[in-house]
């Protein structure tokens, strides 16, 4: 098929999810879960394609591959959703107008959502589970390198639906994984209700520049973790080291440390140490050079950077106020972190970082779909229209308005 004819049939059935109970949507969820674990072995001689081609270095192969405990997490992920409540139907609010309405606010699909991502073949799984759970028909458009696996996931899932007596053909994977394809994919306004990218900056800019179907912006992660003057050294640098060095190849890692210098001159070394010992490359500016030498130059790119890689870039400040202002120039708006004792710095963090995710002594490593009790998650937004911050099933939702009348009319 086509991509518009693959679109298109989306469409066609995304009554069959739309108009699902939620017991139903549950059921849906179960069958795909136990005949992912049930049939691993496909998914696994799939995958093997995929990791044999792969020519991408070893952390993109990391992230590319499958085996029996990352299907059977994927699986659990699932299931996962089958506990959390439905939002469809959700009255958001309620209220009788000065003429008698009774007029209602209620949650409703997206209708067709698309997406397109790279490499990680669990994102296809944990999608398409999004979607039923929020009663979206999907089309999925992920990368060449993991096609065979992706196709291998969405067959499996949709034979399960389908023998559980569900229609499942509002689940949808495009097969065309060309660069003209996903542009394609991008404009298929008559079909798709909302596009969301998820991957690497240049996808993301790639479907703003292209997309005629509106997008929901997953951003890239240039992280910050503040250490102000107050902070408690071993808070810092446990939170420091969990924020970087914990997984490194995600977008809620921590890329950038921003110091207050009055800590730094007497704790940066100590602050520093524990990372380097992990072998994580640090750059950064003139003071943190001085006062730790193992420190290197840092360019001033090195301070937008989404490195994904075991290297940081340190700046240091003179007080809350630099920092807030450097971090919002710097930052991508996605999560950054303070770490002190002093309440009415942490206030002022809180109220000034233009980002989706702001923490107090605690590591950005928690901006997580799981972490804050939505499920798995379609991705984290950083724009600030619909959703902003991880995004759940409520963020796979829009609304429309219910009027109730006993004969009104508008004169």
């Amino acid at each position: 098929m086509t991509i518009s004819e693959t679109c298109k049939l989306a469409k066609e059935h995304a009554g069959a999810v739309a108009y699902s109970s939620e017991a139903d949507k549950n059921k849906m969820l179960a069958l795909a879960a136990d005949a992912l674990v049930a049939r691993a072995g496909e998914i696994i001689a799939a995958n093997k394609k995929d990791v044999a081609t792969c020519t991408r270095g070893e952390q993109f192969r990391d992230r590319l591959l499958l085996d029996e405990t990352r299907i059977a997490g994927i699986a659990k992920g699932l299931k996962q959703l089958m506990r959390l409540s439905c939002p469809v139907g959700e009255v958001i609010e309620r209220y009788t107008a000065p003429n008698g309405l009774d007029i209602s606010r209620v949650r409703v699909p997206f209708g067709v959502v698309g997406i397109i991502y790279e490499a990680r073949p669990n994102v296809t799984a944990d999608a398409a589970g999004l979607c039923i759970k929020s009663g979206n028909a999907v089309v999925l458009r992920g990368s060449r390198d993991a096609y065979a696996s992706n196709e291998a996931i969405v067959r499996i899932m949709k034979e399960a639906i389908a023998a559980g007596g569900f229609d499942s053909e509002f689940m949808q994977l495009i097969a065309d994984c060309s660069h003209e394809g996903a542009r394609e994919f991008m404009r298929q306004k008559d079909f798709l209700d909302v596009l969301i990218p998820r991957g690497s900056a240049s996808l993301i800019q790639a479907a703003l520049e292209n997309a005629t179907v509106p997008v929901i912006e997953t951003g890239t992660g240039n992280c910050h973790v503040y250490v102000e003057k107050s902070a408690q050294l071993q808070m810092a640098a446990d939170i420091l080291c969990n924020a970087k060095t914990q997984r490194t190849s995600v977008c809620n890692a921590c890329e950038s440390l921003v110091v207050d210098d009055a800590f730094a001159r007497e704790h940066l070394d100590v602050l520093l140490l524990p990372l380097l010992e992990r072998g994580v490359e640090i750059v950064g500016d003139e003071r943190a050079r001085r006062y730790m030498p193992a420190v290197g130059v840092a360019a001033e790119q090195d301070f937008y950077a989404e490195y994904l890689a075991m290297k940081l870039s340190v700046k240091i400040v003179s007080g809350v106020d630099e920092a807030i202002a450097w971090i919002n120039e710097h930052s991508t708006h996605h999560s950054e972190a303070i770490v002190t004792q002093d309440r009415a710095a942490a206030e002022k963090f809180f109220r000034e970082i233009d980002s989706a995710c702001v923490y107090q002594n605690a590591s950005t490593r928690f901006t997580d779909g799981f972490e804050f009790g939505f499920g798995a998650e379609m991705g984290i937004s950083t724009q600030k229209l619909h959703a902003r911050g991880p995004m759940g099933l409520r963020e796979l939702t829009s609304y429309k308005f219910i009027i109730r009348g006993n004969g009104q009319i508008r004169g």
